[in-house]
């Protein structure tokens, strides 16, 4: 028996209860208040969140019920079994250790979609007909992490310029929702025989603040070019001014007008082919966000059809200067992540082709936060809505699990400014910014609301929220790797020098007990386990002991007050859910006020500026409660039951949470 008849989850990344309560109750968020007044859920709309506080792990708790210890996804990169200051890349289906309640949807007859769900969804792991499955091998944007062929950059072009150069500032210092150029294998729908997705033997020794998590600054690269008057054009409009717009690192030139308008102003950039062409790619006009640009892109000797957006952001008047901000270029073929092969075409031919994603970081302005970054987005919910809309109605799906990423991304651009601002904003404007980002959110949940009225039933959720910190953040907790800093201070960690005394990033096995590597794990180096073990066996519970009591100890340099809020031995993380063999020796959370946006906290962690890591839980449609507001603490693991009692479905096997019962229309009895 099922209360539902057709169940949509919309899952939002990052997607705060906190502040969605807070712009609902100011009127910001319109569509969300309506899903809250037809639905059921706790009146602070929090879900209780699962351990660490990280992407990978709670979208497969969200979809398995099960905890992270159950499932074997911990973090968003697993331990190395070469060495402990190495890291493999987790977001791959054939490492969870848990049934998905997709693949019992699908197994039932129901025909079921899986749209970039980052969490233990690609590749598909059900043979059934009924399962299609869309990405989730990175949580940026759809086809981000293997049709993305280059970042997003600046053109810039004066007549003060006298030759035509590529800067290439680098941009290593993003954040994992950023990952792209991943080796990704096509999926044959069975569990194995195919290589893992992405890299292994992952190294980063973060030494100190601003490596890691903890970057201030994205480093984009610059293209720049002379503005010289138009010549040995096919077709040039009277004053036109020309300059070069560099692509691909500077392997494709694209010849530029820059046009008067009827004012006599230079208000618009034509960019052409080549010279010989007379009929543009594009038209740039000041200050106007241009999408789906279709042109070229070259990548290791090898041309692909790409599509960007652009955006002029600053033009001098008389045409002597002026900047564009260049999207990241997107492969419009690439079909690998797509399950059938089919729904790719069938989407970029009725709909479009996946947008690029944005990732701007503070420091650069409110031209790129607002108009560039910020609409990027709005291009990727509208497509992304317009998808899913247009799938459903060919498709006829019962189920539909998806997820969508801008809340997390755009959050992770700024959040350490929402307090004390940057050189160029102050945090009053950041936080401007963030209620555009759940406007944002608002209007794409409210592109589905008619759903309702359609008999389907909706869940709104998110797998971690992210918070805001005054605090300078401790060298500890950060995902991405080694983090030498507090457990150097405390002398279980140490790193080799160069001739001249400087630190090299290689860790010293001889004089190093443990590590802190990936987020909220320490590993004893232990002999007889570990390639350069030096702790003996018989004294792992001592120097245990050693560690938790020093990391309680440990005071923060300015504020003086603790840093850690709890550490556990691997057996007592059972906990939280937490602990066994992809876990840590020892399990610790950093304290509120010092912890990175989200990963090293605990679940119920506040920061500032009204922010918390909490998840969000709303739900509306039918078999459920209307305008119902329960006191129960609704878990992470309690989804996956839940959705699948409204569905009529088995529980999935390992699944460890109970439906929210409280909330259903029809008493529960326990059986289907």
């Amino acid at each position: 028996m099922s209360f539902a008849k057709k169940i949509l989850i919309l899952g939002i990344d990052g997607m705060d209860p906190r502040l969605t309560r807070k712009f609902v109750d100011m009127g910001l968020m319109p569509n969300t208040k309506k899903y809250i007044e037809k639905g059921a859920q706790r009146q602070d709309l929090v879900l209780l969140g699962g351990h660490p506080t990280v992407t990978p792990s709670m979208w497969t708790t969200l979809a398995t019920g099960a905890y992270p210890m159950t499932h074997g996804i911990t973090d968003f990169y697993r331990q190395s079994k070469e060495s402990l200051d190495l890291m493999d890349y987790n977001l791959d289906s054939r490492l969870c250790l848990a049934e998905p309640l997709w693949n019992v949807f699908a197994e039932a007859g129901k025909k079921t979609l899986v749209w970039h769900w980052p969490g233990s969804a690609w590749p598909p792991t059900s043979d059934s007909p009924n399962l299609h499955v869309v990405d989730g091998s990175s949580p940026g944007g759809v086809n981000m992490s293997n049709s993305q062929l280059e970042p997003e950059f600046i053109v810039t072009a004066d007549v003060n310029f006298t030759q035509i150069s590529f800067q290439e500032k680098g941009g290593n210092e993003v954040t994992p929702c950023a990952i792209t150029d991943l080796d990704v294998a096509e999926a044959d729908s069975k569990k194995n025989g195919i290589e893992n997705t992405g890299a292994k033997g992952i190294s980063c020794i973060i030494l100190k603040y601003g490596e890691g998590a903890g970057s201030t600054e994205y480093k984009m690269d610059i293209a720049m070019s002379p503005i010289k008057p138009a010549t040995n054009w096919a077709f040039a409009k009277g004053d036109a001014k020309e300059f070069v717009m560099l692509l691909s690192h500077g392997l494709i030139r694209r010849p530029c007008q820059i046009w008067k308008n009827e004012k006599g102003i230079y208000d618009t950039v034509a960019v052409f082919k080549s010279k010989k062409e007379e009929q543009p790619i594009c038209i740039l006009k000041n200050n106007e966000f241009k999408e789906y640009i279709y042109d070229e892109a070259i990548k290791n000797d090898k041309k692909y059809q790409v599509i960007r957006h652009m955006r002029i952001i600053d033009m001098d008047e008389a045409g002597g200067r002026l900047k564009i901000w260049i999207s990241p270029a997107m492969d419009i073929n690439n079909d690998t992540l797509w399950y059938p092969k089919y729904l790719f075409k069938s989407v970029t031919e009725n709909v479009a082709c996946p947008p690029p994603s944005s990732m701007l970081f503070a420091a650069k302005g409110r031209e790129l936060f607002w108009g560039c970054m910020l609409e990027s987005w709005n291009v990727a919910a509208r497509w992304q809505s317009s998808a899913l809309h247009y799938l459903i109605k060919e498709e006829n799906y019962d189920v539909i699990f998806s997820h969508f990423h801008n809340l997390d991304i755009q959050k992770h651009t700024f959040y350490k400014y929402l307090v004390k601002g940057s050189e160029l904003l102050k945090g009053e404007e950041f936080e401007d910014f963030l209620k555009d980002l759940y406007i944002q959110a608002d209007n794409y949940l409210g592109s589905f609301l008619h759903l309702l009225d359609e008999d389907w039933t909706i869940f709104i959720v998110s797998d971690h929220a992210l918070v805001a910190t005054g605090n300078q953040v401790p060298l500890l907790g950060d995902m991405n790797g080694v983090n030498v800093g507090v457990m150097r201070e405390l002398g279980f960690t140490e790193v080799k020098k160069d001739a001249d005394g400087n630190d090299l990033k290689e860790i010293d096995w001889e004089k190093t007990k443990a590590i802190a590597n990936r987020g909220v794990h320490i590993y004893l180096n232990i002999k007889g386990r570990d390639k350069y073990g030096i702790v003996d066996p018989k004294d792992q519970y001592e120097v245990e002991e050693e560690i938790i009591t020093a990391l309680y100890g440990y005071k923060h340099p300015v504020t003086g007050r603790r840093i850690v809020a709890l550490a556990l031995r691997n057996k007592d993380a059972v906990l939280l859910g937490l602990g066994g063999p992809e876990c840590g020796d020892i399990i610790y959370f950093t304290a509120e006020g010092y912890n990175y946006d989200h990963t090293d906290s605990l679940s119920t962690t506040y920061g500032a500026c009204g922010t918390s890591v909490s998840p969000i839980f709303i739900a509306a449609g039918n078999g459920l409660k209307k305008g119902f507001t329960t006191t129960r603490v609704i878990r992470e693991v309690d989804l996956a039951p839940t959705v699948a009692v409204l569905g009529g479905v088995r529980m999935p096997e390992q699944c460890e949470g109970a439906p929210v019962y409280q909330i259903l229309e029809e008493t529960y009895k326990g059986n289907i």
